[in-house]
């Protein structure tokens, strides 16, 4: 059982992604925002994290070099519905700034789950 914190503005991927998660026997904690992902970072000490890209207050990039600097070898993995726009270059980016995994919503279950498994095996 991994300790996973999933941050992302839209309560529906949070909870989708929570229930995904629990059911595998992970404990999960959620932030709707990066500001607020920090902060529940320091407090839950995750495994690993999922992140959103686009969001209000601080967005993922942003998030995940804040990551990057206080955990370098914390497995994160990014996600994006790519905007109004539905613009995907924004997955690319996070992973040139450190995301280890990178999926487009909407994303199936299966790939969320051995994306986090793996990097879950390689950080042990």
């Amino acid at each position: 059982m991994a300790r996973i914190l999933i941050i992302d503005d839209d309560r529906m991927v949070r909870d989708t992604l929570k229930v995904i998660l629990t059911t595998a026997g992970h404990k999960v904690a959620l932030a709707a925002d990066g500001k607020d992902g920090l902060r529940c970072f320091a407090e839950f000490q995750p495994n690993l994290i999922i992140t959103d890209i686009l969001m209000p207050e601080k967005e993922g990039v942003e998030t995940i070099q804040d990551l990057r600097r206080l955990a370098p070898n914390l497995p994160i993995i990014a996600i994006s519905g790519g905007g109004r726009g539905g613009n995907m270059s924004f997955l690319k980016v996070a992973q040139q700034f450190g995301a280890d995994r990178a999926f487009a919503k909407p994303f199936e279950p299966d790939e969320i789950l051995g994306a986090v498994n793996e990097l879950l095996t390689k950080a042990a």
